[in-house]
Order: structure tokens, then sequence, then C-alpha cells
């Protein structure tokens, strides 16, 4: 057994060249040389000594050696000696955390808004892809909605939903309605509909149009007809996972060519398979790191998903994260993650 290896773990030596190649691997996506890590490392080491023990992080299969090249790559195997124990984390800098706090929290009460906000925020952060889970257990339901006439042939829609949620929508009308006429449409919903799922309501709405077209004037029909229309697009803030910035990842090599990108792409569409994914972390403690294979996902083994669940109260709810490649900058978006799912939390308890 090589001095290098101690019960099949690298030693000291070892290990910090082996963060030396990853973060440099990080850093340019192309294969380490021997002298490349003489200079990285900060050790008086020859380049000689070096192979020699980057020949024994091989045998581990920590590293590997790419056949067009005389340097060598971390493997998985790698990346995971790395995050668990070689990685220096960076907390962000206070004035980040300040404008994700700002802008997580300039969301108010609009939940699609700040899930939304959440996966947009990560993916700028981190230059990858972001993505966070809507509340589970959150069922948007219609409180109240009320109409007013704007100018020409428009309707102001105001939807609450769950008791705090509000949803501005601008509906396009055929003629100008009266404050008389969608006063008696607003009732007509709130009477019928406050309470139900909003899912559901639109589907209901339906139903009782065609049941109630002989006792309802035509202008209130109409109206109800078009609040219909607008219904299934504050339904749709309730989807169950918001994605962003999945176009970063053409950025990376690994990852850029055709048949690749829309393999990903196509996984990404698949909402079964990403929530199956995300909920692995869902009673985690804390930040979780899916390295290549470890997703369970073939298309995914040149990537890494790190994820992290936030709370309502003392209640998990829901997974946010990124992805990207393997050779992400874990000690920069490992803690973005982190501090983004507590101030998500803060800012659902309020």
């Amino acid at each position: 057994m090589s001095a290098e290896v101690t019960s099949n773990r690298p030693s000291e030596r070892a290990q910090h060249l082996l963060r030396a190649l990853i973060q440099r691997y990080i850093q340019d996506g192309q294969p380490v040389g021997s002298r490349t890590l003489s200079k990285d490392s900060g050790l008086d080491l020859s380049p000689a000594t070096i192979r020699n023990v980057m020949s024994d992080l091989e045998d581990l299969g920590l590293v590997s050696t790419p056949h067009t090249s005389a340097g060598r790559i971390p493997t998985s195997q790698g990346y995971r000696l790395f995050v668990d124990t070689l990685v220096r984390y960076r907390q962000p800098k206070d004035v980040d955390i300040d404008m994700l706090r700002s802008q997580i929290r300039g969301k108010g009460n609009d939940s699609g808004a700040l899930m939304s906000s959440v996966s947009n925020l990560l993916s700028e952060f981190t230059k990858l892809a972001g993505v966070v889970t809507v509340p589970r257990g959150m069922h948007a339901a219609l409180r109240q909605i009320e109409f007013l006439p704007l100018s020409e042939k428009r309707i102001l829609a105001i939807i609450v939903i769950n008791d705090r949620e509000v949803q501005n929508r601008i509906l396009h009308t055929d003629r100008d309605y009266t404050t008389s006429e969608l006063q008696q449409a607003a009732n007509f919903i709130n009477e019928h509909y406050a309470g139900v799922e909003m899912l559901q309501v639109r589907q209901q709405i339906l139903k009782d149009l065609e049941d109630t077209r002989l006792n309802m004037n035509k202008a209130m029909h109409d109206i109800i007809a078009i609040a219909q229309s607008a219904m299934e697009g504050a339904a749709d803030s309730g989807k169950e996972f918001m994605l962003a910035g999945e176009a970063n990842l053409m950025q990376f090599a690994e990852l850029s060519d055709i048949e690749t990108l829309r393999r990903l792409f196509e996984t990404f569409s698949r909402k079964r398979s990403m929530l199956d994914l995300l909920d692995r972390s869902i009673n985690a403690d804390g930040v979780q790191v899916f390295i290549g294979g470890e997703s369970g996902f073939g298309i995914l083994d040149d990537c890494s998903i790190v994820t992290a669940p936030y709370r309502l109260d003392d209640e998990t709810v829901g997974v946010l994260g990124v992805i990207g490649p393997k050779r992400m900058a874990y000690d920069r978006v490992v803690p973005i993650v982190d501090i983004t799912a507590r101030l998500l939390r803060s800012a659902l308890s309020q």
C-alpha cells in the first residue's frame, strides 16, 4: 500500500492535492496536469512525485485520466470526498444576503410570485438552474373576487386566495360594463365558490354557467365567463415546482451538445420525475448534494443537484435548490442554497 493511501483513504498530502485539482477543474473545465498542480497546491513537490500521488488517487477511483490528455479530472467519487470533507465553504457577502432578503420579502403575500422569485434568485446568484417546489399542503382556495371597471373595455379582477394572497388580473372584454353589473357578477361568484379550491372553481363555473344560462342576464353571464378564464391563470400559480435559468447550463462544455441539452430539458419537463428527485430531500436535515449518478437519473450523471428543505412554522413544506454540472462551485453554491431556504422560511412565516 502506498504511503499516500491509508485504509483506502488518501493521505493528508494526497487530499490537499485532490482539493487543488478539483478547484482548478471547477474553474477551467480542463484536465489538470502535474505542473499546474505543483503551482496551485503550494507544496514543494516535483512533478514526478505529484504524478505518483495522482496514480494513487486514480487507484482509489477519485480521479481519472481522459484518453486524450495527460492530465486528470475528478470522478463522482472524488467530488463526493471533496464535498464531504475537503471543500472550504464561503458564506455569501452581507450585501448579497441583504439583496436576497429584500427580493424575497418584496413579493409580499403572493405565494406564486414568491416561489417564482426564489427560483430566479437561485439561478441569478449561482449562474445555474434554480428550482423550488411550491409548499405542499398549501391548497389554493378562492376567498373572494372583486371587479373594477377600467377604460378601453377592460376589467380589473382582484382575486384573493387563501386569506393572504392577492392576484390582480386585467380582463379584456367586448364592451364596457357598469359597476352594478360587475358587482352582481362578483356577488354570484363569492356566494357560490368562496372556499373552493382554485382548480375546481374553473370547472364548477363552466358547469354552473350552462345550468343557469336561462336565469342569468347576458351581461352577467359574459363577465363570469371571462372571470372563469382568469381563474385558470390564478390556479397556475399553484403548480408544483418552478424552474429558472435552464439556459445557464449551456455555458458548460460537458452539457452543451445538442443531444445532452435536449434530454436534460426533457427531464426538466417531466413533472413527476423532478418531484420524485426533489422529494428525496423533503425530510433531509439541511443541505443535500446529489453528485452524478446519486440522483438516480442517467441523464443527470454529469450533473449535481444541491437542495435544501424549507419550513413553514414547524413543518417542512417544500424543497429548493440548483441544478448544474458536477464541476459547480460547491463552496459558493451550497451556502447560497442554505441561506435562501432560511430566508424563504422567514418570508412564509410572515
